[in-house]
Order: C-alpha cells, then sequence, then structure tokens
C-alpha cells in the first residue's frame, strides 16, 4: 500500500469510541467523552465515552450475567477454540483498518503496526485457542478406594487494565488466555490509546463471542481503572503499565475482595557486551534497533548499554553510523522506522530525562531534541549518551523514550552487579562467545528474561514477566493459564 493511500485511509478514519458492554456500543452513562488526538499530526480521531464507576457495574454485572449462567464457561474448549479462531481470522480480515488505527492512536509506523501489531495479536488469539483443547487435568496417586481428580476450572470475571504502548497486543496478551479458559473479561484499554481494543470487541462478538462475555470500558485510571480494581465483583484483575500505579492496583486489590492482582511493570533492562562478543556488527544493530523500536516506548526496551570498556570506542563509531536510519519520520509512511511519541505529557518527560542527563554531566552524542516540528506531531531524535554513570537518574529510572545510556565496564562481575542494582527485573542480555560465561551471566542476572547474543528474539511459547518491581505473573505461554484458572481438588470415596 502507498503511502498516500495510508493518507488517504487516514483521512476517511470514522473511529468510534463508545464504551462496549454486553454486546453493544454504548456512551458512558455520564455522558462525558474525551478526545482522543493523534500523536502523528495532532488530528482528533473521536470523541471516547469517559466511562467512571456507573459503567464498570454494567460491565461487571453483565460479565458476571454470563459467567454464571455459562454461555462462555459451559462451551467445551473445542467450541471456545472454534471461536477464538475466527476472531483471530476476522483480525486478519481486517488488519489495514486495525493497523491503521493502531498508527493514528498511538503513533508507531504504519509497516510495524502491520507487521509487528496485528500479527503478534492475531496469532496470540490463535494460539491460545488452539492451545485449551490440548491441556489436560490430572489424576492424583490415591488408594484404590478413592479417586482424586486436579481440575483447572475459570476463575470468573477477569479484570484486564493495559498500556498505550502496544494497545493491541497487550489487550491480546490479557484475553485471549482469560477468554479461552471460559472466563467473561472487562477491559480498560489506556485513555491514550483506546480505539483499537474497542474495535477488537467488535470482531470478538462477530466471532461468535457471546454478549457480555468480553466488554471493553475507555476512561481513565483514576476513574474506571481505580474501580474495576476495587469492585467486589472481579474475581483477579490483571494490569500491565507502570510500577507506581501497579502498586495501587495491587493495594486496592487488598482492599476490595483479595482478587487475584497480576501485574506487569516498569524495566530499566541492562545490555551487557563483552569484548569477546561474537559478532560486534549484530551486537550494535541489536542494542540500536531495540532501543529505538517502538519510540523507545517499550517496558523491556534495553536503555542501560553497558560495553566492555577495549571496545567501547569502535561501538560507538559504528552505533553513530546507524542512529540517521532511525531518525523520525511520517508513521504512515511505510520506510518510517520510528514514528511519534504518544502525547504531550510523555513528550515532556522524555525531553525533561534528556536535559537532567546533559545537566549531570553526561555525553550527549546524537539527537537529544524534539524533531518534525512542523508537522503537527509528536516527535524526538533518537538520542545517545555516553559516560553515564549509574548513579544518573536517565540510568535509574524508567524513561520510556527513544534515548539509550551508556556505561562502559572493565570487570564483568561489577557490570553485573550495576545490571542488577535497580529495583526492575524484566530483561536483560549478554554478548560473549564463552558459552560458560553466558550461562553464568544469564543465571546471575535478575530478570524474567535473559537474552544471549540476541535481543527480543522469543515468541508466544515462552512466559513474559519480571524479577522484583517488574511485576508478578506471566503472560505468554501455557503458564498464562495459571493467573486465570482455579486449581480444584475433588476426592471421590468409590
Amino acid at each position: 500500500m502507498t503511502t498516500k493511500t495510508w493518507h488517504e485511509q487516514a483521512a476517511a478514519l470514522n473511529a468510534d469510541g463508545r464504551a462496549f458492554i454486553d454486546g453493544w456500543r454504548v456512551d458512558a452513562r455520564s455522558g462525558l467523552c474525551f478526545d482522543s488526538l493523534s500523536p502523528v499530526d495532532g488530528r482528533k480521531l473521536a470523541e471516547v465515552a469517559r466511562c467512571d464507576v456507573l459503567d464498570v457495574d454494567l460491565a461487571v454485572t453483565a460479565a458476571r450475567r454470563a459467567f454464571e449462567d455459562r454461555r462462555w464457561a459451559g462451551m467445551a474448549p473445542a467450541a471456545r477454540k472454534r471461536v477464538l479462531v475466527r476472531f483471530a481470522d476476522l483480525m486478519l480480515a481486517h488488519r489495514d483498518e486495525l493497523a491503521l488505527l493502531e498508527t493514528m492512536d498511538m503513533g508507531k509506523p504504519i509497516r510495524y503496526s502491520l507487521s509487528v501489531d496485528v500479527q503478534l495479536a492475531q496469532n496470540c488469539i490463535r494460539w491460545y485457542g488452539e492451545a485449551v483443547d490440548k491441556i489436560y487435568d490430572q489424576v492424583a496417586p490415591t488408594p484404590e478406594d478413592s479417586l482424586a481428580l486436579i481440575t483447572r476450572e475459570p476463575v470468573g470475571v477477569v479484570a484486564a487494565i493495559i498500556p498505550w504502548n502496544y494497545p493491541m497486543l497487550m489487550a491480546a496478551w490479557k484475553i485471549a488466555p482469560a477468554l479461552a479458559a471460559g472466563n467473561s473479561v472487562v477491559l480498560k484499554p489506556s485513555e491514550k490509546a483506546p480505539l483499537s481494543a474497542l474495535r477488537l470487541a467488535e470482531l470478538a462478538l462477530e466471532a461468535g463471542v457471546p454478549p457480555g462475555v468480553f466488554n471493553v470500558l475507555p476512561g481513565y485510571g483514576d476513574e474506571a481503572g481505580k474501580a474495576l480494581a476495587l469492585h467486589m465483583d472481579v474475581d483477579c484483575i490483571g494490569f500491565t503499565g507502570s510500577t507506581r500505579v501497579g502498586k495501587q492496583i495491587v493495594q486496592m486489590a487488598g482492599q476490595s475482595n483479595l482478587k487475584r492482582a497480576w501485574t506487569e511493570l516498569g524495566g530499566k533492562s541492562a545490555n551487557i557486551v563483552c569484548a569477546d562478543c561474537p559478532d560486534l556488527d549484530a551486537a550494535v544493530e541489536s542494542a540500536i534497533g531495540s532501543i529505538y523500536f517502538n519510540q523507545g516506548e517499550s517496558c523491556n526496551a534495553p536503555s542501560r548499554l553497558f560495553v566492555e570498556e577495549s571496545i567501547r570506542e569502535a561501538f560507538l563509531d559504528k552505533a553513530m553510523t546507524l542512529i540517521p536510519r532511525h531518525a523520525p519520520g511520517d508513521p504512515l509512511d511505510e520506510e518510517t522506522v520510528m514514528g511519534a511519541i504518544v502525547d504531550q505529557a510523555q513528550m515532556k518527560t522524555v525531553l525533561g530525562y534528556i536535559e537532567d542527563g546533559k545537566a549531570a554531566g553526561a555525553r550527549l552524542l546524537a539527537g537529544g531534541a524534539a524533531a518534525r516540528q512542523d508537522s503537527g506531531g509528536l516527535y524526538i531524535e533518537p538520542t545517545l549518551f555516553d559516560g553515564v554513570d549509574g548513579a544518573m537518574r536517565i540510568a535509574r529510572e524508567e524513561i520510556f523514550g527513544p534515548v539509550l545510556s551508556v556505561l562502559s565496564f572493565t570487570d564483568l562481575d561489577e557490570a553485573i552487579k550495576q545490571a542488577n542494582s535497580t529495583p526492575y527485573g524484566l530483561a536483560a542480555a549478554v554478548w560473549t562467545r564463552d558459552m560458560s560465561k553466558a550461562i553464568r551471566t544469564s543465571r546471575a542476572l535478575r530478570a524474567g528474561t535473559v537474552h544471549v547474543n540476541q535481543y527480543d528474539s522469543d515468541d508466544i511459547t515462552v512466559p513474559f514477566g519480571g524479577y522484583k518491581q517488574s511485576g508478578n505473573g506471566r503472560d505468554k505461554s501455557l503458564h498464562a493459564f495459571d493467573k486465570y484458572t482455579e486449581l480444584k481438588t475433588t476426592w471421590i470415596q468409590v
């Protein structure tokens, strides 16, 4: 599809910002709305329902009714599988529409909305649909006068609160295992990028997910999100977002009905490149590509780069030649690899960190300023700091923008110590041709995912989540079913 065609489609985009409750598009009960503004060029995309506690009550009631009458939970797993596979097929049939919503709503390049977000989201829905009729319960070893069954049952009504950086994919990571297991779901997308999640609800209904089973409530965190976390009839809540808000979600779960609270939170991932790296070019490509992908708005972005001092200059020379490739461009141009920052608040935050890094004495080698300021959108140059000290804020705090901090080391054990010296533990990487060193380092790094001689090469089959204040529980893989099911023991005397 040509750039002109994407622009034409964007001009004709008519996004529906109403909530989706019990199979219907509805306004917020209060009648209030907020504007969805595109970071691509500032245009207004839709008026979005500003849902609050009244709408949460309606959605949870609908979800509970759907769960109790077994319209979905009572289906055979094979029947739920067929519906979820149709859901994934419909996502592919509407791939251009979904990708355009994603790009216009949160600013990522259309090439990645198509190849990454739509593709991985539909694959997630499909994978859990295909998995659910292949999971077996257990029979425990008992005396011959007894039969003990260990079975999984859906937990009930699941609330899911997702962030704005990968709206469609994060929705899929939550709803796919929850729906496959037979739960009813109330999803609250971020107010910064709610449009693709709302469209997914319509496609799910078209695929055969019964009314009330999948509901979507746009709104603000301190209104709709808080109401879900405190609701006495929500059995489980899954949250992806900041550590600060994640702590509040866990507290509210405890204050209410002690609902299960699963969190995937912030990160400050360390990427360690040793002098015996097997392919320096590949390490540089990976380090630069991974931090600037999605404008740096990724929880697992390798924002702390530890390079062994003996190869630091060579590494930086190669890195500087790659940075121009990541200059922000028009997200609707299929050649663009870095798009827009999601909104003014995030733009201000990222630029503030850049100024803080300069003031702290880090050497700014590239970027550091706003870009494409005549576009009406929100863009920041890919930014690289050298000479970063571990005590600097840019090395300690999650920036969530296109900012890379380079730290050098001469002793690997000290690099590992610095890598672990963070409240986060989401992801990490080590580059070395010595496999014994790689294994020792991967074991020492306190992170939920450790990459060796690559970064980001994983898929739906492996779990994703963090240590420490990066959260609890795991998304992806069969392990995600643990979050959305109850284990029941049935002991039968025979």
